[in-house]
């Protein structure tokens, strides 16, 4: 395959994105946090692999660390391109309201909201944290190939995973301890009315749509 890539064989550079184009996808939606974007990207790593097939060396081995390299250096840039265009953003007028679109997004809530929690808590973590914490953990890299596709070395591959997983194990307690928080202070609330609500000398609970909203909701922790 690396040989055929190399030569700039076509059809091995179409059974090359058959086999690693949603391994690709996904580690750009994990460093981005953007499904839009995550396709984009897997859109310009392909052709970036394709424009630099000559770099790629010939031997024996996936040449899996080689794209989820490019798409590595893609979302750095992206992400540096985002920070810019926020920067103008802040200087501008703010914009007119627009109409909600909530009912035509709701089926996508749940998805999206999973999905933010994960990216705030890979957000606390350093870049070269997360990149590494995506290849090597969700993307299959053992530890040679994660250091090939980041250029670095294997030892500092192994200490900012190491890193990285302290950091959100630490995340995922205090995650927890507001999770019981907020649903001691939902349960404190949703016993008010129904205290007030509840006719005397009557027992159980209590059918009303006030109290029932105020149940306590569990969250997912990533």
């Amino acid at each position: 395959m690396r040989r055929r890539l190399h030569a700039g064989d076509r059809e091995a550079f179409a059974e090359l994105y058959e086999s690693h184009a949603q391994a690709v996808y996904r580690h750009a939606l994990r460093l981005t946090g953007d499904w839009s974007t995550a396709e984009d990207i897997m859109a310009e790593t392909f052709l970036a692999a394709w424009q630099g097939r000559e770099q790629l060396e010939e031997g024996r081995g996936s040449a899996l660390p080689w794209l989820l390299g490019i798409a590595t250096h893609k979302c750095e840039n992206t992400r540096r391109g985002l920070r810019r265009r926020l920067a103008f953003l802040a200087r501008q007028p703010p914009p007119a309201p627009v109409a909600d679109f909530s009912a035509e997004a709701a089926s996508r809530l749940d998805d999206r909201s999973r999905l933010r929690a994960v990216s705030a808590a890979l957000g606390q973590l350093r870049r070269q944290e997360r990149e590494v914490l995506s290849l090597c953990v969700w993307s299959g890299l053992d530890y040679e190939q994660t250091a090939d596709a980041l250029g670095i070395p294997v030892g500092t591959v192994r200490s900012r995973l190491s890193r990285a997983r302290r950091k959100l194990a630490r995340i995922a307690e205090q995650a927890e301890g507001a999770e019981q928080a907020e649903r001691a202070e939902q349960t404190e609330r949703a016993e008010r009315p129904r205290r007030n609500l509840e006719p005397a000398g009557v027992h159980g609970e209590v059918r009303n749509t006030a109290a029932i909203a105020t149940q306590p909701v569990r969250k997912e922790t990533p």
